[in-house]
């Protein structure tokens, strides 16, 4: 398995439009976490880097939505980087990451500065690209070395979820989207019979996946104790009168 954390930064897309087929990407993803921002509460939602900055949260109830990203564009709330955000403790209800950890640095920062600065019950929502997809085996292949999909990391599901687990996170619903290599820039047809027969039998190999978290803390309380012992406690030869203790001596 290769090393999460890599020497240096790989380029990270400013726009959807710098993926292949990046504005269907973005309208696919806004479908997919439509209904369960709806169950987002609080007072603030951040959306970490670029490509979450443009997402439409169109149906989540929280008005405060901060969009952080590591150069000022249009868009920023705050500029910072992912792996040492500028957030109190407990403070964020809400944390969408749409591809930042394909490329990132190190992608363990990140969910820790997250996992830092997130509420307890708070949602964690984060989209990657599945190597185990035809978009993952055309990464590997000698063609179209311009596409910035050459950069992304391609973090299974199964080991990012188990980093959400380590962190505390219970693993709330996992989503596998589109039947598509990308590189070719291929029309996306999610409603084709081969793209359903896929989804029914082969939904582990979709190039993206949707990892729907919620964050998790045990609170501790005292536990009391619903019986007493009794002690049992006699006096031998001994007598206490007038607060004075006198011994008596045993008759003969």
């Amino acid at each position: 398995m290769r090393p999460a954390l890599i020497k240096n930064h790989p380029s990270k897309p400013q726009l959807w439009q710098d993926l292949p087929l990046g504005a269907e990407l973005k309208c696919l993803i806004e479908k997919e976490i439509a209904e369960v921002s709806r169950k987002f509460f609080g007072y603030h939602l951040v959306r970490l880097g670029h490509l979450s900055s443009q997402i439409e949260l169109a149906s989540c109830p929280i008005k405060h939505q901060i969009n952080i990203t590591s150069n000022s564009q249009a868009y920023t709330s705050l500029v910072a980087t992912p792996d040492d955000l500028p957030l109190s403790e407990n403070s964020v209800d809400a944390f969408l990451l749409a591809h930042e950890l394909d490329f990132s640095k190190d992608p363990h920062q990140i969910l820790r500065e997250v996992d830092r600065a997130i509420m307890p019950n708070g949602y964690l929502v984060i989209t990657g690209f599945n190597p185990l997809s035809l978009c993952g085996l055309f990464k590997h292949l000698p063609f179209n070395q311009d596409n910035i999909l050459h950069e992304a990391r391609f973090f299974s599901c199964a080991r990012v979820k188990d980093w959400l687990q380590l962190l505390g996170f219970e693993i709330v619903d996992v989503k596998h989207l589109l039947f598509n290599e990308l590189f070719l820039q291929r029309k996306l047809k999610a409603s084709s019979k081969w793209s359903q027969w896929c989804y029914q039998y082969l939904p582990l190999l979709t190039s993206m996946y949707v990892i729907i978290a919620r964050k998790r803390e045990i609170q501790l309380s005292m536990i009391t104790l619903k019986w007493k012992a009794k002690t049992k406690f006699s006096t031998v030869g001994a007598s206490v009168r007038n607060g004075l203790m006198q011994v008596e001596t045993p008759k003969k």
